[in-house]
C-alpha cells in the first residue's frame, strides 16, 4: 500500500494529533446526567408538539392546558407520565397512542435516554367548541 507524503494510512492517527492518548479510557470519564426536571419538560413541549400534530389542538395558549409531565429517570432509562386534554369526539386510544409514541421518540432522540415507558392521563375531553374558544370545565 503506498500513501502519500505525509499522510497516514486509514486508521492511524484519526482525530486531532495526541488527542487520544490524552484522554481516559470511556469507562473511566463518567457519564452525563440529565435531572428529571429537564427530561420532564421536554417531555411535556414534546406532548404539545404531539397534541397538535396527533389531536388537532391548535398550539396556542388561548385553547387547552398546557400538558404535564413527569420523569423518572434510572441508568439510562427514563419512565414518563403525561397528562393532557383531548379533542372529543376521537379515536381516544389511537390517539394516545400515537401521542406516546411521538413523544417517547422525541425524548430519546434528545437526551439519549431509552424510553421505558409512557403512561398518558386524559385530563380532560374537550368538544370543538372548548377547544376554540380556550375554556375548559
Amino acid at each position: 500500500m503506498s500513501t502519500r507524503p505525509g499522510s497516514q494510512p486509514p486508521g492511524e492517527g484519526a482525530g486531532p494529533p495526541g488527542r487520544s492518548a490524552d484522554l481516559p479510557p470511556p469507562a473511566e470519564r463518567g457519564a452525563t446526567v440529565i435531572p428529571e426536571r429537564v427530561v420532564a419538560r421536554i417531555a411535556a413541549r414534546a406532548a404539545r408538539t404531539a397534541q397538535s400534530r396527533r389531536a388537532a389542538i391548535p398550539p396556542d395558549r388561548s385553547g387547552p392546558a398546557t400538558p404535564s409531565a413527569s420523569a423518572a429517570v434510572r441508568t439510562g432509562s427514563v419512565r414518563l407520565h403525561l397528562a393532557m386534554d383531548l379533542p372529543y369526539p376521537a379515536d381516544i386510544p389511537h390517539v394516545c397512542e400515537r401521542i406516546q409514541h411521538d413523544v417517547a421518540e422525541r425524548v430519546t432522540q434528545l437526551t439519549g435516554l431509552e424510553v421505558g415507558e409512557v403512561t398518558l392521563t386524559v385530563r380532560r375531553l374537550l368538544t370543538a367548541a372548548d377547544a376554540s374558544r380556550g375554556r375548559v370545565r
